[in-house]
């Protein structure tokens, strides 16, 4: 690697580890860190290990938190009948930036993807319907996993453990994007906004 000193060499491979940091962009950066003054390099190193040592899934919905419950969980204020099933806690945070959203969260941390060997054991499943047993004011689950093959999977695999126990179960809309055009449109993304339509 260009014969760099074995300290930057050892920090460019460390960031190209980062998903989305190939090489090049990796070497940006570690040059962008050594140029940072002494209190910067050590902020951002501290905010590196107070987020891992502080940072835990919260006990009731899975979310990342520092607190358990989560914010989220705790604020008396969220609508407690409806329960968004997602992923990752990347898409609660989507999800809460939109700000129509105000019922509470299940996160599953994957999605059920049998050539890569995860099954439903391997998600956060069996916590999601051992809290709806518990919980019961809960009349809706929205499930808002990604709109891809083990996305999918996981919606269906949910919707049939939940739906014996009369819960309203539903899937988060897909199709065509603000803006998109239909030509450019995919034949899987414009099938699934035709079968969702709904009357004006």
């Amino acid at each position: 690697m260009h014969h760099y000193p074995r300290p930057l060499t050892k920090l460019i491979n460390e960031l190209s580890k980062l998903p989305g940091i190939g090489g090049k962009t990796a070497q940006r950066l570690a040059f962008h860190i050594l140029s940072m003054n002494d209190d910067e390099v050590f902020a951002f190193a501290n905010a590196l290990t107070a987020a891992k040592r502080e940072l835990k899934y919260c006990s009731v919905c899975g979310n990342l938190t520092d607190t358990d419950p989560c914010a989220i969980c705790g604020d008396a204020s969220r609508d407690r009948t409806a329960i968004c099933v997602v992923e990752t806690p990347r898409d609660v945070a989507a999800v809460e930036r939109m700000k129509e959203y105000k019922g509470l969260y299940h996160v599953l941390h994957g999605a059920i993807s049998p050539m890569d060997g995860i099954g439903p054991e391997d998600i956060n499943l069996k916590q999601l319907i051992i809290r709806l047993r518990e919980e019961d004011r809960v009349k809706e689950v929205i499930l808002a996993t990604n709109p891809n093959i083990e996305g999918e999977a996981t919606a269906m695999y949910a919707a049939k453990l939940i739906k014996p126990s009369g819960i309203k179960v539903s899937r988060i809309a897909h199709g065509v994007p603000v803006g998109g055009d239909l030509d450019y449109t995919d034949e899987v993304t414009l099938s699934k906004a035709i079968e969702g339509r709904r009357e004006l």
